[in-house]
């Protein structure tokens, strides 16, 4: 009896993937240090983080194309530290393709089948429904040098997905496309994962890429796990300046812990005290930082009046070094006692920009801002 029969007709259930202390080391220097995580069934993880973070060998330790030093890795509650890959039943997307150059599209795609010794009518169905899902049927003829870069990142997919895994895998797919292409790629890789339900585990140092296709967001860095959360948990509240910084820019304003009293503290800072009330007291030294994203900086001509009635507004005058256009917003980079501040500023609440050397008027709401 064929053991992948059942394949041909279903998609199989998602998986769930532990890493219980998982630490890798090459040469005595640890990759990836004590790391603790779950992905449940279903799941869209995004592993994020910068080079050197330990997130492709957090890939290929799940892959089997690494082993751990310590730990355990489990998909569906089964020990896979002496899997090998070929007996991981897990689909895998490189970020090179590694498609068979002297194979069509179809052979392409057919290639883990034939490993499985789905054959006949059988392949050709699951074959034709993978093509399909990734838009490539009129291409199935085609060598991969025939096609362009997107179309190659969907035969891989395609390949991936025919047999119909409860694990994909996909390390910096889709960096080699173009900008435009990877958005519709993240269009399209959403609503193929809505569609199929499998457990995706996804590496990028991309931050806009993870938050645009993530269920959740695993934040690495030197090895170790920083943060986890949804994209809006962690882009809106970081544990820390080095997360805060790796998601999107930040403007940091350097202050001094004072006046912590039962309903709230004073920070300190060089462009004047900001109080905050009704949050609780950071526990932490006197050295504080408050960080606000640019999409929350306002920028006024020094002679806008101040908002007295605005009990969050914090003001301060500063001067434009930078102004640019950037479509929908400008962007201005202003020089104040607190440092070099970034701003975006909707193009429609003020169409005529300031200029390099303008004096200007600098507001935040401190409730958009962030402690560390």
């Amino acid at each position: 009896m064929n053991p992948h029969a059942d394949r041909t007709a279903r998609t199989s259930p998602a998986s769930r993937v532990e890493f219980r202390h998982i630490s890798k080391h090459f040469d005595g220097v640890a990759a990836v240090q004590d790391v603790d995580l779950v992905i449940e069934p279903g799941e869209f993880i995004s592993l994020l983080g910068p080079s050197g973070s330990g997130k492709s060998t957090l890939l290929m330790l799940l892959a089997g194309f690494e082993r751990p030093t310590h730990g355990e890795i489990l998909i569906d509650g089964r020990s896979m530290n002496d899997v090998p890959p070929n007996r991981r039943d897990v689909g895998i997307v490189f970020q090179s393709y590694a498609l068979f150059p002297r194979m069509s599209v179809r052979e392409n795609v057919a290639f883990p089948l034939n490993a499985r010794g789905i054959t006949g009518q059988a392949q050709a169905r699951l074959i034709d429904a993978a093509l399909t899902r990734v838009r490539m049927t009129p291409f199935a003829d085609r060598l991969p040098s025939q096609l362009s870069g997107g179309q190659q990142q969907r035969v891989a997919l395609a390949r991936a997905l025919v047999f119909n895994p409860p694990l994909v895998l996909m390390d910096e797919s889709l960096s080699a496309l173009d900008r435009r292409l990877r958005q519709d790629m993240h269009v399209e890789l959403r609503q193929i994962h809505r569609e199929i339900g499998t457990t995706i585990v996804f590496v990028t140092h991309d931050q806009e890429e993870a938050m645009a296709l993530s269920d959740r967001i695993v934040v690495l860095q030197n090895g170790a796990v920083q943060q986890r959360g949804t994209p809006t948990e962690i882009y809106t509240k970081p544990v820390s300046k080095a997360v805060a910084n790796f998601m999107g820019e930040s403007n940091f304003i350097e202050g001094t812990l004072v006046d912590v009293g039962a309903h709230g503290f004073d920070i300190a800072t060089p462009v004047g005290r900001i109080s905050f009330h009704g949050r609780a007291a950071p526990h932490a030294g006197p050295a504080m930082v408050v960080a606000v994203r640019p999409e929350n900086m306002r920028v006024d001509p020094a002679g806008s009046p101040v908002d007295r009635t605005d009990p969050d507004g914090v003001d301060f005058m500063g001067e434009v070094v930078h102004s640019s256009f950037r479509g929908n917003y400008l962007y201005y980079q202003v020089r104040c006692d607190a440092g070099l501040l970034s701003a975006n500023v909707p193009f429609e609440a003020h169409r005529n920009a300031l200029q390099p050397g303008d004096r200007a008027r600098i507001r935040f709401d401190k409730t958009s801002a962030m402690i560390f």
